[in-house]
């Protein structure tokens, strides 16, 4: 534990990565498997991650990216995009496949079915859509920290046009929204105002509070 610690007092959100270093195949083959093997409300995973490579594609989401540079100089792009709605056949998707998986059917688990289908899908498109985006969240701190593990720098971006990185990558066809973005790569050694400065964050006492 004391080595991830470590980890997480090195990682930051680089802020200038070295377009000549790429992330090894390996690597971020075990940080996609972090992410899905990452929690979720109910098991759903209503959110997928799509990996943007094409220097292209990358540069035409730089733009409606605040022009960030990581985008483009990072070796990776990973797009997280949740479900834009709740739908019964989505839920039911995904408790046939735990049933498949395990081999048998549970009458909790099944009960458990009948109540998200009769909460969840009456509910307006954007609640769902909401609720859907907090799952892709969770995703992205496990991605951080798989990241942090692998020695890759990441910057978690919510400083995009969501709606033209949408139809940038043909998201609303597919019943997606884009959440967040996530360059993957390497710091570069010069020109990151940031990357040699202290980390701070809350003292122990200011951030948690223990109830008795």
């Amino acid at each position: 534990m004391s080595d991830l610690l470590n980890k997480l007092q090195w990682r930051y959100a680089a802020k200038k990565m070295d377009p000549a270093r790429a992330v090894a195949p390996e690597k971020l083959e075990r940080i996609l498997e972090a992410i899905r093997l990452s929690a979720s409300s109910s098991g759903l995973q209503p959110y997928e991650v799509l990996v943007v490579t094409n220097p292209a594609l990358r540069a035409r989401i730089r733009d409606q990216a605040w022009g960030q540079a990581q985008i483009t100089d990072g070796s990776h792009l990973l797009v997280f995009a949740a479900w834009d709605n709740y739908t019964a056949e989505r839920i039911n998707t995904m408790f046939d496949l735990v049933n498949a998986e395990r081999g048998f059917t549970n009458e909790g688990w099944e009960a458990y079915r009948q109540k998200l289908l009769a909460n969840y899908v009456p509910r307006d498109a954007e609640t769902n859509y909401q609720h859907a985006a907090r799952q892709a969240y969770i995703g992205l701190g496990t991605a951080l920290v798989a990241a942090a593990e692998e020695g890759v720098d990441s910057t978690p971006m919510e400083g995009f046009d969501p709606a033209a990185v949408d139809e940038i990558l043909q998201l609303r066809e597919r019943g997606l929204r884009s959440v967040i973005l996530l360059p993957l790569g390497y710091r570069a050694s010069e020109g990151d105002w940031l990357v040699n400065l202290k980390k701070v964050r809350r003292s122990r006492a200011d951030f948690i509070r223990e109830l008795p």
